[in-house]
């Protein structure tokens, strides 16, 4: 049974079973997390303790101070182009970003008459993203809210946006969780100021994977998100699942898990070799970790399998303890558990139709 009033747990055998509990006395700040200990000589035990409120507000001020204003915007080329069985106007754009060029497409409802809500499509894996490829599969499963939406789909840093057969490399280096997000903020920022039809009163984030995180770390640094859909997304970087990744790479198997090898080379590794120190990767945990911005967040609509093995349900229950905590439940926070879902959306079934009602609003 769901220890959280806003979680819906659905067996594959039933998938109308609804297991709901009107609360509880059980919130994510009275857990008294499991500290790895020593390992391989490093103890890992101050790098994961609860993350503070300092901790928190230094990293929101160094939010503040990241510029993500329009800065040297280029229009790369345009196309008309059938994406999920819907007409687009698709541009592709580049701008740069903290000194780095960064590449991302606007697509717009060739339909279209007059201003709509956008959604952000923010991918996952670190092999880039293909708009026409991998949105057009996934906009398929949009149904009649195809036409309905600027679809704004950025690359991230040091990875490539692919289309029409073409691909644009996006500068580095890579950013997996941080600098993400700047990247998609300051994509939204041209999509506003270039594209008549996108309504900055009216946007929503959608993400998958990585993505998934991306979306609420978004939401929760940029006001203008009104709505959150996140597919299996890495919520909390002091919880078991990252301790595992570190217990890993201290021992010499490291994960080959996208954004993992990320986090490993550039501070896991370093940690184990003397070269950094607990004190110093902390705040790449806290600046990573939506469960600890929950208070900033809008309506968040979260998916998870239960059999999940690249991202671990475990990471979408601290989202529901965090939500709790916060008094969170429905229509602000609606978390759905699939019996046997996979890290796949078309292994959680009926997930594409409850993210249509979710974001449903903003079209009207």
């Amino acid at each position: 049974m769901s220890l959280f009033p806003s979680v819906v747990r659905l067996s594959m055998g039933s998938i109308g079973l609804l297991v709901l509990l009107a609360g509880c006395d059980y919130t994510y700040a009275d857990v008294e997390p499991e500290l790895p200990g020593v390992v391989n000589g490093i103890d890992l035990d101050p790098l994961f303790a609860p993350a503070t409120a300092n901790e928190i507000l230094a990293v929101k001020a160094d939010w503040a101070t990241r510029d993500v204003s329009v800065q040297d915007y280029r229009l790369e080329m345009t196309d008309q182009a059938t994406l999920g069985g819907r007409d687009f106007e698709v541009e592709i754009v580049s701008h740069v970003v903290a000194g780095q060029r960064h590449y991302g497409a606007i697509m717009t409802p060739a339909s279209a008459t007059g201003s709509m809500p956008v959604l952000l499509y923010l991918h996952g894996g670190d092999g880039g993203v293909s708009a026409d490829g991998e949105v057009g599969f996934v906009m398929q499963f949009f149904a009649d809210l195809r036409d309905d939406f600027v679809v704004v789909v950025p690359s991230f840093r040091d990875e490539p946006l692919r289309y029409g057969g073409q691909v644009w490399q996006s500068e580095g280096p890579a950013s997996p969780w941080n600098y993400d997000v700047d990247d998609a903020i300051a994509l939204l920022n041209v999509a506003i100021e270039t594209n008549d039809r996108a309504d900055e009163d009216r946007v929503a984030a959608f993400g998958m994977s990585r993505g998934g995180a991306v979306a609420m770390l978004m939401a929760a640094r940029d006001a203008r998100v009104d709505r959150v859909v996140e597919f299996f997304g890495p919520t909390d970087f002091f919880g078991p699942f990252v301790q595992d990744v570190a217990i890993e790479t201290l021992q010499g198997a490291p994960s080959q898990l996208p954004g993992v090898v990320f986090m490993n080379d550039n501070y896991l590794v370093p940690l184990a070799q003397g070269e950094l120190q607990a004190v110093d990767l902390r705040p790449q945990l806290v600046m990573r970790s939506a469960v600890l911005y929950v208070d900033d967040l809008p309506a968040v609509q979260m998916h998870h399998g239960d059999a999940d093995t690249v991202v671990p349900v475990s990471q979408a229950d601290h989202l529901l303890e965090a939500m709790e905590a916060a008094g969170k439940s429905a229509p602000e926070f609606e978390g759905f558990i699939y019996e046997g879902g996979e890290h796949n959306p078309v292994t959680l079934p009926g997930a594409f139709d409850r993210a249509i009602e979710f974001l449903r609003p903003l079209t009207r």
